[in-house]
């Protein structure tokens, strides 16, 4: 029989038995599909060009240009810096995008449609025009569409709108993609598709494989910008001096301007981030952890209060029947058989439910409901009516019941053992009546067991020993919530909170909850509230949940943790996703992000000193420059050619900060970070770079000396300037532990090598053997050493960094 696509007729059978494959195959083929592209990361292409077309390696190209054209091959050594800095990033974010496209495509939620009378979970691309898309409690809306089934659904449009109110919707009314099923079910008719649909743009934008908006990151543009202000007048001022102040011919005088423009470059900075970041999300994928937003690592470094469900995240997800305690020995057969029938008529069981389900799988055959009240956090219960066999309700027994009746007693023992307990109960009323549930008769105490995970303790333990509270929030019964937490050992959870009676001020509420960790019969506008309220306290906040009743609180939370079992709501909004379902990865997830905020921290130092000694350098041999011609002295050229400022940098930076950015680090991540590392970096940059000069200034022989003269005089002061900066990296490598005091020891006997080897000297135009000119670089060496302790010293304590510059490594938190 044909339809026209356009009637009545066709949307209604188009409604039950979903499209044909060959309506599909029209579709595909008139380019009427989901085609938005894939979430996880970006191409490989736009990765490359990322990497190669940097600032940087712009800058690094341009000096390579000009020491080329003076022929010296060996002076363009820094030049290998571009073929590093763009290898070493593009492997290690093709890396971890490939981990990052695996594990979402594990974790993509995949829409139920019918097609030919059968539904079918498929991928979100696969939607095309006029399908028909099933819908059940927490399922998210890939695409828009006009309801053509509803069963007392409820769509959260919160956030598309920011309106926290579910809406309720009938047959013919439409749905956006970007929303979720609050509570009900029902089906709906994709009408909008690909980029036409209303969300489309906003989720391939929010989530991309991306960087920014990350403080770190930050911040690290801000140094950067303020570096590119600074280079423009050293780099002019040693331009003016090498070519016009000096005398010196035209090939000595660029290989020293480039040599004194070259170490002002941060170039390792920025690859080492990206590099902790990448690797960071690899690490985490080998733990099956999904970074949906890589500063996510950052930002649950920093986070101090843990905001965690009950069920799901400190006990396992499945639950069965322990007990079935009956009112009257009469209500036993009935209770059973309402509790079948309810189990057997939910398209979309929840666990409680599926518990049921197992212990009464025999459907009393009472029929289809002729009322269906879904359950919602917000009401606590649900419930069917059958007509001639009565209306029954499930849900919460201390909203249902008086507080003060026998039933609601017996419920309280029993969930202060930490069983969880529903009541089944038949009302006077339709569970779709205006006023229901109306007058509840007590039928049955439903008694589900919920196993605790052998890992919470642990977990629970390791935030305690890193200074982070964990606050247990929960929409179950408050006593049962608190023996729960309680028997794991957190601290308040054997005195829990009843949400119901917490306070609506933004500061009492506040108050209660930095004195209070565990909560029950939290509603999810509740939730949000306490999310707002810790954060109204200075505090960051981290919210696990998987049920869609968490999702208002993750998406306003610091940081969003859904597990992988949850509904793909939650999974859309999360920043990270657990897919092993275990609470216990979480520190895993804080360890790595320490890991890479402490090593970023440390390696900055590392390369800010390098920059802050190099332009202060520039900006004295340019200034002497300057003033030579005012009042007629000699000038004094740069010290070095660009192959020695490559070699200092080999042992003091780059091979150092690439074994510091990937070491084990515990450190509580701390914001301010820019006047942290500027504090430390400035001062060592300093006392580089005026110990060099001097060091070079009692050496120098004068614009007559001979070319051993010269490179005695450079020598020298590359003596000095690595000495100082050696220590430098002793300093920024505290606290010790064996493999650092090997790294440091090993950088010490490479420069050893460097200036012992006949052949390493030649090819280096190194001459250490000038006694008077190597002791006058090493005593200038030494006074730098004691200075730049000194000012460790001074600026630690200053500023509280004295503890973390200088403590054993046992001393630290978190470090074993």
């Amino acid at each position: 029989m044909a339809y026209d696509e356009t009637g009545t007729d066709y949307v209604a059978v188009v409604a039950v038995e979903g499209l044909t494959a060959a309506q599909v195959a029209e579709r595909v083929a008139a380019g009427k599909t989901n085609d938005v592209p894939d979430r996880a990361s970006r191409s490989v292409r736009d990765i490359v060009r990322a990497n190669v077309f940097t600032r940087i390696n712009a800058i690094l190209g341009v000096l390579l240009i000009i020491v080329l054209a003076t022929g010296s091959i060996i002076d363009g050594m820094f030049g290998l810096l571009i073929i590093a800095n763009s290898g070493i990033g593009i492997i290690q974010e093709v890396r971890a995008k490939r981990t990052l496209d695996k594990l979402a495509i594990v974790s993509q939620t995949k829409p139920v449609v019918r097609r030919d009378g059968a539904a079918v979970a498929m991928a979100p691309r696969e939607v095309v025009l006029d399908d028909i898309i099933e819908l059940g409690a927490g399922d998210q809306i890939v695409v828009d569409g006009v309801v053509v089934e509803a069963m007392s659904l409820d769509i959260d449009e919160s956030l598309l709108t920011g309106e926290a109110d579910p809406v309720h919707k009938d047959a013919g009314q439409q749905v956006l993609s970007g929303s979720f099923v609050a509570s009900g079910s029902g089906c709906y008719r994709a009408t909008k598709v690909g980029s036409d649909a209303y969300a489309a743009k906003l989720a391939d934008e929010a989530s991309k494989f991306t960087l920014v908006h990350s403080e770190l990151r930050s911040g690290i543009d801000k140094i950067l910008k303020f570096i590119t202000y600074l280079m423009i007048p050293a780099g002019l001022l040693i331009i003016y001096n090498q070519l016009f102040s000096s005398g010196e011919s035209i090939r000595p005088a660029l290989s020293g301007m480039v040599a004194a423009l070259v170490p002002m470059v941060p170039e390792g900075l920025v690859l080492m981030t990206s590099i902790a970041f990448a690797v960071g999300v690899v690490r985490l994928g080998q733990r099956q952890c999904l970074v949906q937003e890589l500063p996510a690592i950052e930002g649950l470094a920093r986070v101090d209060v843990v905001c965690a469900d009950k069920t799901g995240t400190l006990t396992e997800n499945g639950m069965r029947l322990s007990e079935l305690r009956c009112a009257d020995s009469a209500d036993t057969a009935p209770s059973r058989a309402a509790l079948a029938a309810m189990a057997a008529s939910d398209p979309r069981p929840n666990a409680s439910v599926l518990a049921i389900k197992e212990a009464f799988p025999d459907d009393p055959g009472w029929g289809d409901a002729t009322a269906d009240a879904p359950f919602s956090s917000a009401k606590k219960w649900s419930g069917q009516s059958y007509g001639a066999h009565g209306n029954w309700v499930l849900g919460a027994p201390d909203v249902l019941l008086d507080p003060g009746s026998d039933m609601a007693r017996q419920a309280e023992d029993v969930g202060s053992s930490g069983l969880r307990v529903l009541l089944l109960g038949s009302c006077d009323v339709p569970v779709d009546h205006p006023a229901a549930p109306g007058a509840i008769t007590p039928r049955a105490l439903v008694i589900l067991e919920q196993r605790v995970r052998p890992d919470a303790r642990g977990t629970l333990e390791y935030f305690a020993s890193q200074n982070v509270t964990v606050k247990v929030i929960s929409g179950d019964n408050a006593v049962s919530v608190g023996a729960v937490a309680g028997s794991l050992g957190l601290p308040g959870g054997d005195r829990p909170v009843d949400a119901r009676e917490l306070p609506d001020d933004r500061d009492a509420l506040s108050e209660t909850l930095e004195t209070s960790t565990t909560f029950g019969r939290v509603r999810p506008d509740q939730k949000r509230e306490m999310v707002g309220a810790l954060q109204s306290r200075g505090h960051t906040v981290a919210m696990t949940g998987d049920g869609v009743n968490d999702v208002l609180a993750l998406k306003d939370a610091d940081i969003g943790v859904s597990m992988g079992s949850g509904s793909p709501a939650t999974r859309a909004v999360a920043q990270i996703v657990l897919l092993d379902n275990k609470f216990a990865t979480l520190p895993y997830v804080v360890g790595e992000g320490r890991r890479v905020i402490g090593n970023i921290e440390r390696v900055s130092n590392l390369f800010l000193t390098k920059t802050v000694y190099s332009v202060l350098l520039a900006f004295l041999i340019g200034i002497t420059g300057v003033l030579s011609q005012i009042f007629h002295f000699e000038p004094v050229p740069y010290p070095f050619l660009p192959r020695h400022v490559t070699i200092a940098a080999w042992f003091t930076i780059g091979i150092p900060a690439f074994i510091l950015s990937l070491a084990p680090n515990n450190e509580r991540a701390r914001s301010g970070f820019v006047p942290r590392v500027m504090r430390l970096a400035v001062p060592s940059g300093v006392i580089i770079g005026v110990a060099t000069f001097i060091s070079y200034l009692l050496v120098y022989a004068g614009p007559d000396q001979t070319e051993t003269e010269k490179v005695q005089a450079s020598t020298s002061a590359l003596i000095t300037l690595i000495m100082i900066a050696l220590w430098v990296l002793a300093v920024v490598a505290r606290p010790y532990v064996w493999w650092k005091l090997v790294l440091i020891f090993g950088s010490v006997a490479g420069y050893l090598i460097l200036f012992a080897l006949p052949f390493t000297r030649e090819f280096f135009k190194l001459d250490p053997t000038n006694v008077g000119a190597t002791t006058s670089a090493l005593v200038c060496g030494l006074v730098g050493v004691v200075l730049v302790e000194i000012g460790w010293w001074v600026t630690g304590r200053l500023h509280g960094e004295h503890r973390r510059l200088f403590a054993a490594p046992e001393d630290l938190p978190g470090v074993h």
